[in-house]
């Protein structure tokens, strides 16, 4: 395992303390939820500090998943690595089909919208997205260099809502009404 960890993406977060041998609840970012127990090389944030960890065993568990830490063996234990983002080396996601991203890729994106009187517009930059059920939402925050410093929610619908993503350019063009 390596002991640095170079660009982190959190793909989950340690919740409550599960049982009397230092198991913990995990509330998974990956889709589907259970990808979080495939990877091996997993670091834990403690202390404004990232440090490996070795998951020893996981399972789902209700609408959730438990995970047991290596030399974890108490609740007591546990219990100090609870509330703890978890994440893995960028180089460590599974490559994606060429329309497909990561949500840590869309984060801090420039959004742009055509508007027929006023031209291209910048809305602001994705702050974060929203898992709602039906869709992902972009959560779009104005600053000082867009229209206006307003927050909006946009729908992540690929093709009907968002039109093109530039990576490189950290740039993504909608169709949006920067009035809603």
């Amino acid at each position: 395992m390596t002991t640095a960890l170079i660009d982190p993406v959190v793909i989950g977060r340690t919740a409550a303390v599960y049982g009397v041998k230092g198991w913990l609840k995990v509330r998974s970012f990956t889709e589907p939820m259970e990808n979080f127990l495939g990877y091996e090389n997993c670091f834990i944030q403690r202390q404004g500090q990232w440090q490996p960890v070795v998951i020893e065993a996981g399972r789902e568990y209700n609408k959730g998943l438990l995970i047991k830490l290596q030399g974890v063996d108490s609740p007591e234990e546990a219990r100090l690595f609870s509330g703890c983002d978890l994440a893995v080396a960028k180089t460590d996601l599974p490559p994606l089909e060429a329309d497909e991203f990561y949500w840590n890729q869309l984060e801090g994106l420039q959004v742009f919208t055509e508007h027929a009187e006023r031209g291209r517009l910048l809305l602001g930059r994705v702050d974060h997205l929203l898992e709602t059920g039906a869709n992902d939402v972009l959560v779009v925050q104005g600053d000082e260099h867009s229209i206006d410093r307003r927050e909006r929610l946009i729908p992540y619908l690929p093709e009907q809502v968002v039109l093109a993503i530039d990576l490189e350019a950290g740039t993504m063009q909608v169709d949006w009404d920067p009035d809603f």
